[in-house]
């Protein structure tokens, strides 16, 4: 499986090797703002992805005949759906 796929130059327009090689002067500091409690109390983490789910699924290996897995297929998509229904239903 391929690693992450790194963005180009051309997509980022900028020229990274003249970006690493800079080094910040003293007068670039005095232009950055004092960082205050204020500032870090303000701030916050945001994480990505989806949320918690209240009854996750749990990946399981189950072997069925072709012919039950093509019948359920052929009911369309969501047809995973309706299964995991149909098999939590209680009698």
């Amino acid at each position: 499986m391929p690693g992450k796929k790194h963005a180009s130059r051309r997509s980022l327009k900028s020229d990274l090797v003249r970006v690493d090689a800079h080094v910040v002067t003293a007068k670039e500091y005095k232009v950055l703002p004092e960082l205050t409690a204020e500032m870090l109390a303000r701030g916050s983490v945001r994480k990505g992805g989806r949320p918690v789910s209240t009854n996750p699924r749990k990946l399981i290996t189950i072997r069925l005949p072709e012919s039950v897995i093509a019948r359920w297929k052929s009911t369309g998509p969501g047809w995973q759906t309706r299964m995991a229904d149909r098999l939590s239903k209680t009698r």
